[in-house]
């Protein structure tokens, strides 16, 4: 199949920014949602994506810069010029290239020396190719859409199947963001608290497993959970407690887990047995302990072995039982993790359809990136996915965020200024997924080292992750949510990402923005109200309406 000059230079210019940046061809597919062998068809030049939106995350997955982002859209505007798929009107191929961002099929290079006859439709093509580049690149280099193009490209757009939908990506009432919202996972038996700010704490990998808490049937052994419930009291922070790790006097034939108290992956033998832990330990923390999780990472087999009808008994039981005893205390559904994975999240499914929900007050799942270098806001196609799930059973519960990845302590670790970002935008991230109903975001973890964010050693001060996320909380203490928005369709560069804010101070309301990138930078204006730029160092920029304000991965409050 032979090239055009567009698709040769597109091919090329692709084919170097992957070379750069080292990433392999598997990779890039990961990240965009291909398969590799259609990313190298993008860089042989056989083929060129259908969509702008493919063309932006095969760049961020290179790491382009803006620059190098416009260009790379640029050249493509160029090749899929000349593309012809198969049964589609000349006029809305490009549309659809900037309407829709979930298409990822090929458009298949043409075959010359054929050359189709002159017609009316594709020189009104040709002229909204040019139009659409210009929209595009000019947002990719910071310029607003006012100036981008004429009014007419809104028209043109929702004319075409593929629906351009302009504004924020979710509205509400201002409603108030807890303190319960910024929680860390506790890494310590000694019962020390965090010396930072933060909301809440969740109880796992510090000695407290059933086989910990119960050696023997009937035989107790709560001095770390003591210790764990009365610092929390002691610090006002509530505590989520998660059971897992059934003793081997339970299960003594079953899979031994992942640590090293011979704990096992298998339910118990005699579900009465679990009936009689949660009982002791409801009754023994009944009003100190503020919610449970009822297993640890229930869709992985290294964790649960046992069949999801008997994970919902064993939830329905432990569900009586702790309302029973405490009607205060919060039902957390056992956690489910490896969602990136399509058979965690046919266990997920299977909770849901077989009616698991109804016996718990919050959905409890595990939210993170493929790689912790991975930028936080991908965390939000699994929130989508689960959501999906969710309304696919007809349930609709809260869900907090509780945990991670087993394998996290084997990503590598971030430096200093990505940690720092990352650790915010994780909660941040939190926010903007409001829309899907989270409402805790647990960051792993408090206490251990062995992890890519510390926030803060069992013994040392707080890294400047913790602080900065401190900070975040001081900015949002007082503060109600509005809305969220990303990119084009809010009128921001592509790169670009918001929430919005009522922020009350001396009984007086004023507006507030926090927004940060998920790659590279941008350029935007302050607006007509806007007087003062914060950042997570503590210091204030003042700023006139119309100035340039730069924004990049380090979040920062815009104040009006």
């Amino acid at each position: 199949m032979a090239e055009t000059p567009g698709d040769k230079e597109f091919s090329a210019a692709l084919e170097e920014l992957k070379r750069r940046s080292g990433r392999s061809y598997h990779w890039i597919g990961q990240q965009v949602n291909a398969s590799k062998s259609t990313v190298y068809r993008y860089c042989a030049g056989h083929s060129v994506p259908r969509d702008f939106a493919t063309v932006e995350r095969l760049a961020k997955a290179c790491q382009a810069d803006r620059a190098e982002t416009a260009a790379l859209c640029r050249l493509w505007m160029r090749a899929v010029e000349t593309a012809e798929a198969p049964g589609r009107p000349e006029e809305t191929q490009v549309l659809s290239a900037v309407g829709s961002v979930d298409q990822s099929a090929d458009v298949p290079v043409p075959r010359p020396p054929t050359r189709p006859k002159k017609r009316e439709g594709g020189r009104r093509r040709r002229v909204f190719t040019y139009l659409v580049a210009a929209v595009v690149t000019g947002l990719l280099l910071g310029t607003t859409a006012a100036s981008a193009g004429p009014p007419r490209l809104r028209e043109l757009q929702l004319r075409h199947s593929a629906q351009w939908i302009p504004g924020p990506d979710w509205v509400s009432s201002p409603t108030p963001v807890p303190s319960t919202h910024f929680g860390v996972t506790i890494n310590s038996t000694t019962g020390t608290m965090p010396s930072f700010r933060t909301g809440a704490v969740r109880l796992w990998d510090s000695g407290t497993r059933w086989a910990n808490l119960e050696p023997q049937r009937g035989e107790f052994d709560w001095s770390v959970l003591d210790r764990l419930v009365g610092g929390a009291r002691r610090a006002g922070l509530p505590a989520l407690f998660v059971l897992g790790g059934t003793p081997r006097w339970a299960s003594p034939n079953g899979p031994v887990g992942p640590y090293d108290d011979d704990s096992r992956a298998a339910p118990p033998d005699r579900l009465a047995d679990w009936d009689a832990f949660v009982r002791a330990l409801v009754h023994r923390y009944r009003g100190r302990i503020e919610a449970y999780e009822l297993w640890v990472l229930a869709n992985d087999a290294r964790f649960y072995n046992g069949s999801v009808e008997t994970l919902i008994e064993m939830t329905r039981r432990a569900g009586r039982i702790i309302r029973a005893a405490d009607p205060q205390a919060t039902v957390v559904c056992p956690g489910m993790g490896r969602l990136w994975d399509p058979d965690g999240m046919d266990v997920l499914r299977r909770f849901a359809e077989l009616g698991g929900y109804r016996h718990c007050d919050v959905a409890g799942v595990k939210l993170y990136q493929r790689t912790a270098s991975d930028p936080p806001e991908t965390m939000l196609d699994l929130t989508h996915k689960v959501d999906e799930v969710l309304h696919g059973a007809g349930v609709h519960p809260p869900v907090w965020n509780t945990g991670t990845m087993y394998e996290i302590p084997l990503q590598d670790p971030l430096d200093s200024r990505r940690a720092t970002n990352y650790a915010v935008r994780f909660y941040l991230v939190g926010l903007y997924a409001r829309k899907v109903n989270i409402e805790r975001m647990y960051f792993y973890n408090w206490g251990g080292t062995r992890i890519p964010i510390v926030l803060q050693a069992e013994g040392g001060s707080p890294t400047g992750a913790a602080l900065a996320v401190e900070q975040l909380q001081r900015w949002l203490g007082h503060a109600r949510i509005r809305s969220c928005s990303h990119g084009l369709p809010a009128g921001l560069p592509s790169n670009v990402w918001e929430c919005e804010f009522t922020v009350t101070e001396s009984q007086r309301d004023h507006q507030a923005t926090i927004r940060w990138t998920d790659t590279g930078t941008a350029t935007t204006t302050a607006g007509p109200d806007v007087r003062a730029v914060r950042r997570l160092n503590g210091s204030t920029v003042l700023v006139q309406p119309g100035d340039p304000v730069t924004i990049t991965g380090e979040p920062v409050l815009i104040e009006q």
